[in-house]
Order: C-alpha cells, then sequence, then structure tokens
C-alpha cells in the first residue's frame, strides 16, 4: 500500500518527466538512439525506442512542411479620378502665377496705332532694310549679318549709308576679305567702332568662307559664336536672314521702353538681363515685330533724353509719365 507521500511524489515524477519528454520531442531528439533530458534537479535517461516510462510514451513532432501554394496577392483598389482635369488645373494654376506686367496688352495696342504709319528711321533704313534683295540667298543673309553687326550703337541713317558704300564695293565674303584694312575702314566709316568692326567684319568672312561655304550659320548658337555677334544681332538675324524665331533682338531702345513701361519685375541692368525677362512672359508670337515697334517708337516718341509723354497715348499708363508728369 501506498501512502500520500509517496503518491505526491509520484505524480511530481511523472509531471516533470512529460515536460521534458515534450521538451525533447521538440528538438528532434528522439531519432537519436538515447535521449538525455537535463533538470535542475535530475536525469533522465531514456530507452532506444522513445518510451519516457511505461506510463509514458515519447511522440515525435516534426515540424509542418512548408506549402507549395502561392499565397494570392491582395488586389488593390484604385478609384477612378480626373487626372486630366487635376492636370488642367494645376496648368491653370501655374498660367495664373506667371507674372504679366498691369495692361501690358493695352499698352502694346498703343504703341501699334502710333506706329501704323511707319515714319522712323528704322522703317526705312533699318537692318532688314540694308541687304540687297536681287542678290541670291546666301549672299542676302550675309549682307543682313553684315549689316547688324555695323549697326551697334549706330544710328539707321549711319548704318544704312555705310551698307549701300560696301554694296557698290562688292559685299561678299570673298571680296571683303580680299579687301584692304584701309578701304574697308574708308567704306564703313562713320560707325561707331569702326576700326574693330573692320577686324569682326573680316575675320567672320574668313570663317564662313572655311565653314559655311560663304554662307552664315543657321542657329543662334552658331552665329553668337561669330566674332562681334551677340545674342541681339543673333536674334534678329535668324529672323531676317532665316525667317526663325530663337528669340527677342534687345538694343537699347527695346532695353529702356521696357524699364520704363515697367515690363521687366525688376529692373533690369543691361539689354541682356532685359531680353530674359521679357521673354519670360511675352508671348512668343510677338516675339517677331517686338524689336522693330519699340525701335521706332523709342526714335519718335519714347526717345532717350526728353521723352514726349504729352503725345504718348500711354500717358496715363506708363509708370515712367505718372511718375515724371504727374499733372
Amino acid at each position: 500500500m501506498f501512502n500520500i507521500v509517496d503518491v505526491k511524489y509520484f505524480f511530481r515524477i511523472m509531471s516533470k518527466r512529460t515536460k521534458l519528454a515534450t521538451v525533447n520531442s521538440t528538438k528532434k531528439l528522439c531519432s537519436s538512439s538515447q535521449l538525455k533530458i537535463n533538470s535542475d534537479e535530475e536525469s533522465v535517461n531514456t530507452e532506444p525506442t522513445g518510451t519516457v516510462s511505461k506510463y509514458f510514451i515519447a511522440k515525435v513532432v516534426e515540424p509542418k512542411k512548408k506549402s507549395n501554394h502561392k499565397r494570392k496577392k491582395s488586389i488593390e483598389i484604385k478609384y477612378e479620378n480626373n487626372d486630366k482635369n487635376e492636370d488642367h488645373n494645376e496648368k491653370k494654376g501655374d498660367e495664373q502665377e506667371k507674372w504679366y506686367p498691369k495692361n501690358w496688352e493695352l499698352t502694346l495696342n498703343f504703341i501699334r496705332e502710333m506706329r501704323k504709319n511707319s515714319t522712323a528711321p528704322v522703317d526705312e533704313m533699318g537692318c532688314h532694310k540694308c541687304s540687297d534683295t536681287k542678290a541670291t540667298p546666301p549672299i542676302f543673309r550675309y549682307q543682313s549679318l553684315i549689316a547688324l553687326m555695323l549697326s551697334s550703337q549706330t544710328k539707321d541713317q549711319t548704318n544704312h549709308a555705310a551698307m549701300e558704300r560696301l554694296k557698290a564695293h562688292g559685299c561678299t565674303p570673298t571680296n571683303i576679305v580680299s579687301t584692304s584694312d584701309e578701304i574697308l575702314g574708308k567704306l564703313i566709316y562713320p560707325v561707331s567702332f569702326w576700326k574693330r568692326k573692320v577686324q569682326y567684319i573680316k575675320k567672320t568672312s574668313e570663317i564662313l568662307l572655311k565653314n559655311y561655304n560663304g554662307d552664315i550659320p543657321d542657329t543662334i548658337e552658331g552665329l553668337c559664336a561669330l566674332p562681334g555677334v551677340g545674342p541681339k544681332m543673333g536674334n534678329i538675324c535668324m529672323d531676317i536672314a532665316w525667317n526663325k524665331i530663337s528669340g527677342i533682338g534687345v538694343d537699347t531702345h527695346v532695353h529702356r521702353i521696357c524699364n520704363r513701361l515697367q515690363w521687366v519685375k525688376k529692373q533690369a541692368k543691361s539689354p541682356e538681363e532685359t531680353r530674359k525677362q521679357l521673354e519670360s512672359w511675352l508671348p512668343k508670337n510677338i516675339w517677331s515685330e517686338i524689336n522693330y515697334l519699340l525701335v521706332g517708337f523709342g526714335q519718335e516718341i519714347c526717345q532717350p533724353r526728353g521723352p514726349k509723354c504729352e503725345q504718348c497715348l500711354n500717358k496715363k499708363l506708363c509708370p515712367f509719365a505718372k511718375a515724371n508728369n504727374p499733372t
């Protein structure tokens, strides 16, 4: 007969053996010939068959094999939205944020009205009037380029007269290269910086004969790479010679008038700075006429000194006129 103490001890031992058997089975040690179970109190040796005792059998628990079945991907539901409308709204927002001068269209129309009779010197003696219309296209383009090179800081009347003398002498790349500097200087005098321009014309003519078969470059980059040719000349030449719009030709007249009308977001210190600001907002379909309009307007009305603000249709719109003629 077992007493109560023996029974409690028996069940305590059996409980410990059961827990140890479970731990061993999860560690995959049941396949070995002998299982060793260590505990804080005692060590238990098991039989090769995996039997823990006559009352408990160790059960081998193998890990579950991974299923080859692929998990289906979740479907993302996208709700339809009007992307086109969003793009349109973004573009519309950009246009609204774009800076435009106040009353610029009305101001421009008034300038067109004042220039409609074409009575300014540029109308009859500008660079677009200096080339021989009967010459071959390459020679016509060459003469347009030479006229622009001579026009820098020179009045249209003086420039036109110099081109008439050059054409009478023979204004072709071959003839200009063979002409001495002394004779060429006499032909173009008194244009501004005539000595420097003699060198520019000779070097440019040599480059055109060597690299362009006597014609001129058909890109703004090619034109500006020539000696003495800058962005103003290049952009106007692209328009006159090639009928292509590459940019706005900004000379001293255009520079002065755009700053007086506040057609620049901030006052520009140079014609090139004015050009960049003007091109940032002025519609491209107006680029071709803006130089022609403003140069003539500057020659007759908005002059450098003593501008005729009282005769100007924009006297109530122009910031310069309002500031200098408050009445």
